[in-house]
Formats: structure tokens, C-alpha cells, sequence
């Protein structure tokens, strides 16, 4: 599977101009060479987040999903459209989006655990379900930034995956435990991990860059910089199984033991 991961800064209060770089990319990173799945940043609509969200939120994703239909179709590419910020009433959500190579639209995310430092929590509704989807039959899941940090929740998404997505604006001071993050959900999940981090213009306080491409062993096959870039990597799907037959982690749980823990804990 060939993955384009589009590492991109937005611009703050101009969704136009977001929704058009968001194009431009694409039509960039397919005209580089063959492209199975491309994979965008978080909030790449709006950045994480402008004071203005109430009023550049995508309203129930019209705009985004007419977009990523069309560019998936168009391109015949599958996309994993990051995720952006839309209003669905009186609600705001982060939302992630995936469509496959005819248009249409796989599944819909709302990010789970929200950035309470960041008041991410005061401001957007959290979500409440997992996301798990196939892309030409290869069977995936994805996370959005601050999930990463809550393994149970990864774990769950992860289980029964071969591909784990995780776009993110995670900032540049803590980009060591977003490498160490994503590694350690790929050995924990016995899958590859795609991480695909934003990039920003205030010297990497909202977007680190450094999106990367970890194999289910853990080891990192390809890393992105700090500054805006299109990185590819051919992905074996084949070893996240190989991997799980060698370790049979999942085989291994006790999950009688760790509800019964859990009851006792109440």
C-alpha cells in the first residue's frame, strides 16, 4: 500500500484558502507517483483552533465532504482526511473524514479525548465511538492527537487493524513523546502506525511536523522535518499479521482478569 502523508500548516481564519492548499496537495502528491491512501493533518480547515471557529466551522462537513469526495474520485485514491472543525447544530466537533476511491464516504470520527490544557474540551462536543474502516479490503483505524495518549482507547481502535492512523497538530517542545507515542502503539498494537502531524508558522507551538511511518515492530521507516512536506512510504500490510502470529499478544490478553480488577476498583 503507498501512503502520501501531506504535512501542512493552515491558515488561521481562512478556510478558503486551507480548502485550496488541501487540493493543491493533493493533485501534487498523486502527480509524484502511484497512490494508494493520502492522509491529511488535524483541523487542517481552520488550524487547532482560531477564536473565529463558530463562524469558519464546516457546517455539517458539507464542504469538506464535497471536497474529499471529489478529489477520491477524481484521483481514484483513498483518503484519510485528517480532520477538520465542524458545527452540526449547536455543537463543534473534530472531525475526522475517510473516503475511498469512488467517492464515498467511509466513516465519520469525532475525536474522543479532547486537550483540556488547551481548552479544547470548553470549546468542541467530545465523541463517543471507535473508528475502524477498510481501505481496499485492508482492515484500519485511526486516532486523533491527544487519543494517542490513552492506550486503552488506542488499543480498542487498533484490535484487529493492520494500519493505525493518528492525525495530529502535536507541538514541536514535545515532538520526542509523539515519536515515542506512535512507536509504542505499534508495538502495543502489532500494526503500522501513521502518524501525520501539522505544521505551523509560530515556531512549532501548534503543528511539530515530524509525521512518520512506524512498522508493527516498532522501528520508524520514514520521518518527516519541522516545514511543510509530502512524505511516501510503501506500507507491507501483510507483517502486522506475521508479527501477531510470532507474538500473539492479542491471543494473550486476560481480560476476564482485568474486568474483574476494574469491578473490584469501583
Amino acid at each position: 500500500m503507498n501512503i502520501k502523508i501531506v504535512q501542512c500548516t493552515a491558515a488561521k481564519c481562512d478556510c478558503e484558502t486551507n480548502y485550496k492548499r488541501i487540493e493543491e496537495a493533493t493533485s501534487e502528491a498523486v502527480s509524484s507517483g502511484h497512490t494508494d491512501v493520502l492522509v491529511f493533518p488535524e483541523m487542517w480547515n481552520t488550524g487547532f483552533y482560531p477564536e473565529s471557529l463558530e463562524t469558519g466551522a464546516d457546517e455539517d462537513g458539507k464542504q469538506t465532504k464535497a471536497l474529499l469526495a471529489k478529489l477520491s474520485s477524481q484521483y481514484e485514491v483513498n483518503i484519510v482526511g485528517g480532520s477538520v472543525a465542524v458545527r452540526e447544530g449547536a455543537g463543534l466537533y473534530n472531525r475526522l473524514y475517510a473516503f475511498n476511491r469512488k467517492g464515498e464516504e467511509l466513516v465519520a470520527y469525532d475525536k474522543v479525548h479532547l486537550f483540556s490544557p488547551a481548552k479544547e474540551d470548553e470549546r468542541f462536543e467530545a465523541g463517543s465511538e471507535l473508528c475502524k474502516f477498510a481501505l481496499d479490503g485492508i482492515q484500519a483505524g485511526a486516532v486523533i492527537c491527544y487519543d494517542l495518549r490513552f492506550i486503552d482507547w488506542v488499543t480498542l481502535t487498533a484490535q484487529g487493524a493492520d494500519i493505525l492512523f493518528v492525525p495530529a497538530s502535536w507541538p514541536l517542545p514535545r515532538v520526542d513523546q509523539w515519536r515515542l507515542l506512535c512507536c509504542a502503539a505499534a508495538v502495543q498494537c502489532q500494526c503500522w502506525v501513521v502518524g501525520v502531524n501539522a505544521t505551523d508558522d509560530v515556531q512549532g507551538k501548534i503543528g511539530g511536523g515530524h509525521s512518520l511511518v512506524v512498522n508493527p515492530l516498532g522501528y520508524i521507516e520514514t520521518e518527516a522535518g519541522s516545514k511543510r512536506q509530502i512524505l511516501s512510504a510503501c506500507v507491507d500490510t501483510n507483517l502486522s499479521g506475521d508479527v501477531r502470529k510470532r507474538i500473539p499478544v492479542q491471543t494473550d490478553r486476560r481480560d476476564d482478569i482485568y474486568e474483574k480488577i476494574r469491578r473490584g476498583m469501583k
